[in-house]
């Protein structure tokens, strides 16, 4: 009698074991699956929407545009295009998206780091460390991890379709461009 009720107590820990195994793996609020499907559907949607500094400076002067500053609030402050928002991209929600950008028709253009060369300081490069075992056999150098893609699929997973990216690399000198924050010299 005693090992039956051994037995029993065992299977309802192994049964809520797996079902609390099973709910983490079918979260609703964390579907590996629905990511890839939103980042192919994307993929599309951003190979028209990438900018030449000249067309992205042309659209940030039209009405009902927003240039989105999507780094860490200590960063933009120190350094952002001149006239551009932040929102960190940590504090992407529908409800804050919302707040910052009330209308999905919004043309929202975005940059990041990986966007500006020859300074560290206020644009960091984003690179991601090669494996030690390729470093030895000289392969794989690494891979950017700009903050410009996720920043771009939170934007149309949130319902904001009409998004557009820088897509050059930029020296911080250049002349067509202009910058604020605590850093710029006046």
């Amino acid at each position: 009698m005693r090992y039956m009720k051994k037995i029993k107590v065992l299977l309802v820990l192994l049964f809520l074991y797996t079902l609390t195994a099973n709910s983490q793996e079918k979260s609703p609020f964390v579907s590996f699956d629905d990511y890839e499907t939103l980042m192919a559907e994307v993929k599309e949607h951003r190979k028209s929407r990438l900018l030449e500094l000249a067309d992205y400076l042309e659209m940030a002067k039209q009405e009902d545009v927003i240039i989105l500053d999507a780094r860490s609030e200590a960063m933009y402050k120190s350094k952002h295009i001149k006239g551009a928002v932040n929102l960190n991209f940590s504090d992407f929600t529908q409800e804050t998206l919302a707040q910052l950008i009330s209308n999905f028709e919004t043309k929202i253009l975005i940059y990041c780091n990986n966007n500006f060369q020859d300074d560290s300081q206020n644009f960091p490069t984003k690179v991601s460390m090669p494996k030690i075992e390729e470093k030895k056999g000289g392969g794989d150098k690494g891979i950017t991890l700009a903050l410009n893609i996720p920043t771009y699929l939170n934007l149309y997973g949130y319902g904001y379709r009409n998004v557009y990216e820088l897509n050059e690399i930029l020296s911080v000198d250049d002349p067509r461009m202009e910058f604020e924050g605590t850093s710029v010299q006046k």
